[in-house]
């Protein structure tokens, strides 16, 4: 069977706003008002997103605190604990149609993390799952988080990749509620920091990685303002 994917770049974009654009395709893809499979690309000003696992011993900062901050909260139906978006994190969205692939949420999962591995395996980082967590690992330390949700087989949620990421938005909350683990980054294990390619580097192998995991006989850009329901302009990256 042939398969096409989209890929849309929304730049960056607030989190709220986003979500909602995920909800809306969500709807028209379950209605074969959208035809494809669609990832949807985006960074996020910072946000800590509490998923519905997340345990009150997970955020040890109150909610009056991270606004004083400057970081938005939102509840999410998402599964999974807390978990935290920022500049530099790149976030992937995928509204797939699973019964259009394989109808098991754990056969999904793990082939988001396969994604990301083979992605980081290019960039020339060893990486890794960890028996009995969802995510990404390198050398024991964390560089994906993974949190998703599906409508009668139609996903969105989905990845979130810390490319240039400043790791001290994790010291906000306890990432994933695993207490004790080290968050790390693509320029952090690469050493290149202030590297201006990277994030498009980063951003192209994700992209390939997943039209070679999910099998799709082709990828194309859509325009995001294109996209079949209204949303905000993008910040470019």
């Amino acid at each position: 069977m042939s398969r096409r994917l989209g890929i849309a770049t929304l730049g960056r974009q607030p989190y709220a706003e986003t979500l909602e654009l995920q909800r809306a395709l969500c709807r028209l893809r379950l209605a074969s008002e959208l035809e494809d499979d669609l990832l949807l690309l985006v960074e996020h000003d910072p946000v800590v997103t509490l998923g519905r696992g997340t345990r009150s011993t997970s955020l040890p900062l109150s909610l009056d605190e991270l606004a004083r901050r400057g970081v938005e909260v939102a509840e999410v139906e998402r599964g999974g604990d807390v978990t935290y978006h920022g500049p530099g994190q790149l976030v992937g969205y995928p509204i797939l149609q699973l019964q259009e692939h394989k109808a098991d949420l754990h056969w999904y999962l793990r082939q988001l993390e396969a994604t990301l591995i083979s992605a980081l395996e290019r960039l020339g980082i060893t990486a890794e799952r960890r028996e009995g967590l969802t995510g990404v690992w390198t050398s024991g330390r964390k560089i994906a988080s993974i949190g998703i949700h599906v409508k009668q087989w139609v996903t969105f949620h989905g990845f979130a990749l810390n490319v240039s990421t400043d790791l001290r938005g994790f010291d906000l909350i306890v990432p994933c509620g695993i207490h004790g683990v080290t968050m790390t980054s693509v320029a952090r294990e690469l050493h290149r920091e202030d590297d201006p390619l990277l994030w498009r580097e980063s951003r192209g192998e994700v992209v390939d990685a997943f039209q070679r995991v999910f099998g799709y006989s082709t990828s194309e850009p859509v325009d995001a303002l294109a996209l079949p329901v209204a949303q905000p302009r993008a910040t470019p990256r």
